[in-house]
């Protein structure tokens, strides 16, 4: 596939999946840390580590400016996610609030770094392979610095949902779907399938031999 001009294929509903997954997973990275009773500085810490560390991955790989070095916004909105999650009472973060704002930020995230894939003239394999690590690699390097165990290593359908967005995207794409068109479907087809999940304890079957 030639290469999609970034301006046309990144449109108004992927810029907001980029947005909502910086967000949404800085999010889950103070959430955990309120799990585990940190301080403010440490709520920060993981907030910006989860909400970039995926996507500053990804344009290096792609040899992309990294999004967040030339601008404000990303690092406040992750500083903001911090503070939200510090002062508002406990009792909105209980329960499955992690996993379900994890939840969002894959489907989000694994969208947008496929479309920026594509946009900066990666072939389909490897543009979903982008769209994969973008939504998965934030949360993995959250979980091993708080000594969780990575996602990697659980039966859950996690890094299928983030697989199950990209792929869409880019099959899309393809075809000649527009850009926000392919974004929105891709990105809930990911965070269904997750939530789903989610909501049943569905898992993928392990190895048993």
């Amino acid at each position: 596939m030639s290469a999609t001009p970034l301006p046309t294929l990144i449109g108004p509903a992927l810029g907001f999946l980029d947005l909502a997954g910086i967000a949404v997973f800085a999010i889950s990275g103070a959430l955990l840390a309120a799990e585990r009773r940190q301080t403010l500085v440490t709520f920060a810490f993981f907030a910006v580590v989860t909400g970039i560390g995926g996507g500053t991955v990804r344009d290096l790989l792609i040899g992309a400016p990294v999004f967040w070095v030339h601008e404000n916004a990303t690092l406040l909105i992750c500083l903001a996610a911090a503070i939200a999650a510090w002062m508002l009472p406990a009792g909105l973060w209980k329960g499955r609030a992690l996993l379900w704002c994890d939840a969002v930020g894959l489907a989000a995230y694994a969208t947008y770094g496929a479309a920026k894939g594509l946009a900066y003239g990666l072939a389909p394999l490897p543009a979903f392979s982008m769209g994969v690590l973008t939504g998965c690699l934030g949360g993995i390097i959250r979980d091993v610095l708080a000594g969780e165990p990575s996602i990697l290593m659980r039966p859950e359908l996690y890094v299928t949902a983030a697989a199950l967005s990209a792929a869409l995207l880019v099959g899309l794409v393809h075809f000649g779907v527009a850009g926000d068109v392919a974004a929105v479907a891709a990105a809930t087809a990911g965070f269904v399938l997750r939530g789903y999940a989610i909501a049943r304890g569905l898992s993928l079957p392990a190895y048993r031999r």
